[in-house]
C-alpha cells in the first residue's frame, strides 16, 4: 500500500493562505490520482479536490472552494500541491490526501468521494480563525 504523508497545515486568520503539500517515499505519484478531502469536527470526509493520473491534467474541486483553492503537481519533488487561499473558518477541518492508481479516478464522475481512493495519509490540521 501506498505511504503518503501530508504537510503544511497550520493556524491562520481568515483570509490567509496555507500550502498543503502531499508525497511519498518509494512511489512515484504521477502515476496515481491525488485527491485531498477534510473532516470537519462531528462531519463526514468531504472531498474537495482531485488531479488525473499521468499527463492528464484534468482537476476537479467541490464548489465551496472553487477560485480559492488550486491543485497541482510538481513531478521533480514527487509532490502534490493544495494551494488554498482566501480562508475562511468553515475550511477548518483535518485536510487528507489520498491516491489511487486507477486511470479512471478524477476523470467522469468520480474523484471527490472518499470511496475512489485506496490509500490514504494520516492527515494535517488546518484552523482559521479570527
Amino acid at each position: 500500500q501506498l505511504h503518503i504523508v501530508e504537510s503544511g497545515g497550520g493556524m491562520v486568520q481568515p483570509g490567509g493562505s496555507l500550502r498543503l503539500s502531499c508525497t511519498s517515499s518509494g512511489f512515484t505519484l504521477r502515476y496515481y490520482a491525488i485527491g485531498w478531502f477534510r473532516q470537519a469536527p462531528g462531519k463526514e470526509r468531504e472531498g474537495i479536490s482531485c488531479i488525473a493520473p499521468s499527463s492528464d491534467t484534468t482537476t476537479k474541486y467541490v464548489d465551496s472552494v472553487k477560485g480559492r483553492f488550486t491543485i497541482s503537481r510538481d513531478n521533480a519533488k514527487n509532490t502534490v500541491y493544495l494551494q488554498m487561499n482566501s480562508l475562511k473558518p468553515e475550511d477548518t477541518a483535518d485536510y487528507y490526501c489520498a491516491a489511487d492508481p486507477l486511470f479512471t479516478t478524477c476523470r467522469g464522475d468520480s474523484g471527490l468521494q472518499v470511496g475512489d481512493f485506496a490509500s490514504w495519509g494520516q492527515g494535517t490540521q488546518v484552523t482559521v480563525f479570527a
